[in-house]
């Protein structure tokens, strides 16, 4: 069984939806990163290509193994969305931003991705990761991303894993086992 930590980036305290825009996240919690590393295994650490979980990933990561960076585990592209407000968004376009959030599975924001375009980017990755290190993985990603995974392990449609809280800082376990996948620990705060 090979198991994966998923941590989510620190805090990026935008008021806007946040996919592939490369913002910074605040890492001046230096207990609660502190807290994080010590309470993460002594694996390999990756994380998406995007700053917010590179440096997330560095502050955590200690002397732990770090693997490239891998775009393939960015956050769900919002296209023209991105960095919208949501409630302009259902000022704006009422009909459209409904249908996308009340089906994610099979919308996309105009020029972005559907939860179903998200799960066949992050799947190929995260099966690689896993292949070439079975003693298990850190990942630091994204709020969707590590959905997509959670969603993978627990079998529920995408309206059920996206009742789920994902903190920033926060642990999600999810393992590959010979048969299935399974979910562990979930928003975890050390």
């Amino acid at each position: 069984m090979t198991k994966v930590w998923w941590v989510r980036h620190g805090p990026t305290h935008q008021k806007a939806m946040v996919g592939w825009s490369d913002v910074p996240a605040d890492l001046s919690d230096h207990a609660a990163i502190a807290r994080l590393s010590a309470h993460l295994p002594r694996v390999p650490i990756v994380s998406s290509d995007l700053i917010r979980a590179v440096d997330t990933a560095g502050a955590v990561g200690g002397d732990r193994l770090r693997l490239p960076h891998e775009p393939g585990l960015r956050e769900l592209n919002f296209g023209a969305w991105e960095m919208r407000e949501s409630k302009r968004l259902y000022e704006e376009h009422p009909a459209e931003t409904r249908a996308f959030w009340s089906d994610p599975e099979n919308n996309r924001p105009p020029g972005g991705e559907s939860w179903r375009d998200l799960e066949a980017r992050v799947e190929p990755v995260v099966d690689r990761l896993i292949a070439a290190h079975p003693e298990g993985l850190i990942v630091v990603a994204h709020f969707g991303v590590i959905l997509s995974q959670l969603r993978r392990a627990l079998a529920v449609p995408v309206p059920r894993v996206l009742a789920h809280t994902i903190d920033n800082l926060s642990v999600t376990q999810v393992a590959r086992g010979p048969a299935r996948w399974t979910a562990g620990v979930v928003n975890h705060r050390p």
